[in-house]
């Protein structure tokens, strides 16, 4: 089943069944409070060199506060643990976020003045993370199974999405754009739609089997982010990156956050 059609099939009307079906995840943002239009959909950072970060708002009485102020430090949790400046929960979701699903198997198109985005998953507990995940980012989702036994989960066509089909696309062809990085809500993201664990020491970040292009770039980004992996290709269990090492793991869990409600305790970093 194409993933870019227009139609939406009878079985795209409610999730897979899980045992039990998982209640909202508490640890995500409440979707009321959050603005898909905050930050670039592009996945790109504007300034070329490091994700952007926000200030504290002004409250009436509130003296001026500069931007270029230090930002407050990071809060600690409930458990007292603190939060990665630049892990999944540092941040509100923002549609910029679905940076992540790129990075790994999932695709992009447009049409006119708006765009769809949709990934393949192979378990049923990762059409229920995405499509709340989405949702959060005021993204309406449905899903259906594909012929490979598989699941497709897709956005409706919005114009919510065009930027980041803009930036991603060189053609019909999937590109990141160039300032390209990754953050722990996108690699949240990541994981919840591609990630994989290998015992007893590695962790498998799937990438998309037509995007060879973009494997490098892809790469770099991890990278930049602390974790460097080793690409292997399909011959290899791939198209994938396998992140190993216990610092780069230790760093992975971090960035992503606990596992959402959904997953199995064993499928998480």
């Amino acid at each position: 089943m194409s993933l870019n059609g227009l139609g939406d099939t009878p079985a795209a009307q409610s999730l897979p069944a899980l045992f039990p079906v998982p209640e909202p995840d508490p640890s995500r943002a409440d979707p009321s409070r959050a603005d898909p239009s905050r930050a670039d959909p592009s996945g790109a950072d504007p300034s070329g060199t490091r994700p952007a970060t926000s200030g504290p708002s002004r409250r009436r009485g509130d003296p001026d506060r500069s931007e270029s102020s230090h930002p407050a430090p990071p809060r600690a949790d409930d458990a007292g643990r603190q939060l990665v400046f630049f892990g999944a929960d540092a941040a509100e979701p923002v549609v910029a976020d679905l940076a992540g699903l790129l990075a790994g198997p999932g695709e992009v198109v447009r049409m006119g003045g708006t765009a769809r985005l949709a990934v393949r998953v192979d378990a049923a507990w990762r059409v229920h993370v995405l499509v709340a995940e989405l949702a959060l980012r005021g993204l309406a989702a449905t899903w259906a199974p594909t012929e490979d036994q598989r699941h497709a989960v897709r956005t409706s066509y919005t114009r919510l999405l065009k930027p980041l089909a803009i930036a991603w696309l060189n053609g019909p062809a999937k590109r990141p754009p160039a300032a390209f990085h990754l953050t722990g809500r996108r690699l949240r993201l990541w994981v919840a739609a591609a990630g994989t664990p290998e015992p007893p020491s590695g962790f498998l970040l799937g990438l998309g089997a037509g995007d060879q292009e973009s494997w490098d770039a892809i790469g770099a980004a991890l990278t930049s982010a602390g974790l460097a992996g080793t690409l292997l290709g399909p011959d290899e269990g791939g198209p994938a990156y396998r992140i190993t090492g216990r610092r780069r793991l230790a760093r992975l869990a971090e960035l992503v956050g606990g596992p959402p409600t959904a997953a199995p305790a064993n499928a998480w970093p």
